[in-house]
């Protein structure tokens, strides 16, 4: 079974693969998740987020962007001393106030799924890449969500960051051509 060349001999990074990394997601709570867990990835790479997703569930109130938007300046100075998360304030502080704009797109959209997903007219991307290489860090679509959440006030949302969310919540499929996933997304 070939898989994309990212997808190492990890079990937690194959499962991620396998199973979520490229499947469409309209759920706002997931697309929250994922909101925190790429910021939280800038600079990182993405298996040491998922080797903490457990503790960003826990500590982000499983995700509730609603007690999340809630957050005290107490309840920071608590995250920043849980070793299950990235203890890095300017991310924890962005996480946030991220859920605060979260909650404004939710309301002047109908929900975030609405929101993001127009930036793909409304379905999925299907790229046809051989190689890695050929797979973009950027694109004119992720340049262009990642400018209207800095204008909304969203942090850690630059257009390589949000290409890796659009990626992994499906609205682009960048599996390679070579893998088993890439047509058992395109059903989707």
């Amino acid at each position: 079974m070939e898989r994309c060349g990212w997808a190492t001999n990890d079990p937690i990074y194959i499962k991620y693969h396998d199973e979520e990394w490229g499947v469409p997601v309209h759920d706002d709570k997931k697309l929250f998740e994922f909101i925190i867990l790429e910021g939280a990835q800038a600079g990182l790479s993405w298996l040491t987020i998922l080797k903490r997703r457990p503790g960003y569930k826990k500590a982000f109130a499983n995700f509730d962007v609603e007690k999340v938007a809630r957050f005290t300046p107490e309840k920071i100075e608590r995250l920043l001393l849980d070793p299950g998360i990235i203890r890095n304030r300017l991310k924890v502080n962005a996480a946030v106030s991220n859920a605060t704009v979260f909650i404004k797109i939710q309301e002047e959209f109908g929900s975030f799924d609405k929101y993001s997903w127009r930036f793909v007219d409304g379905k999925q991307k299907v790229n046809e890449f051989k190689t890695l290489d050929q797979v973009p860090a950027t694109t004119r679509e992720s340049d262009a969500f990642s400018k209207d959440l800095k204008q909304r006030g969203f942090k850690f949302v630059g257009s390589t960051i949000i290409y890796a969310h659009m990626q992994a919540v499906g609205m682009v499929n960048d599996h390679l051509v070579s893998c088993f996933r890439y047509k058992e997304l395109m059903v989707e």
